[in-house]
């Protein structure tokens, strides 16, 4: 299991190993109710919040587990900035998405071409 730089798991984490405790028992057959009982033991939770994992499970299946993050500072133009907040608040996600998926996008298309310096 992955551990934040605090030394706790990621709440990402929890939730997709939750979510993915219960496919596994969906998957094996067992009765959503118990399956729910079981996660709520295994893992300390309440009833109704294994219930929710359970649910989520019966829904979507296994969900991916999120890579660790870490902190990365970097500086750019502050008109950049505030066009990066800007796109992230209209959007609906957080800043750290948006600055993934542009640099994942990048860097995609980045072996295609060679390096600019």
């Amino acid at each position: 299991m992955s551990r934040s730089a605090g030394g706790g798991r990621a709440r990402g984490d929890v939730f997709a190993e939750r979510v993915n405790a219960a496919a596994d028992l969906l998957d094996a057959g067992v009765r959503a109710a118990d399956a729910a009982r079981e996660l709520a033991e295994r893992f300390g939770c309440s009833p109704r919040q294994a219930h929710r994992y359970v649910q989520r499970a019966s829904r979507s299946g296994h969900v991916a587990v999120p890579a660790p993050a870490a902190v990365f500072t970097v500086k750019l133009p502050v008109p950049l900035i505030a066009r990066v907040r800007t796109y992230a608040v209209a959007s609906g996600r957080t800043l750290s998405a948006v600055v993934a998926q542009a640099l994942e996008e990048f860097l995609a298309g980045a072996h295609r071409e060679p390096p600019r310096r």
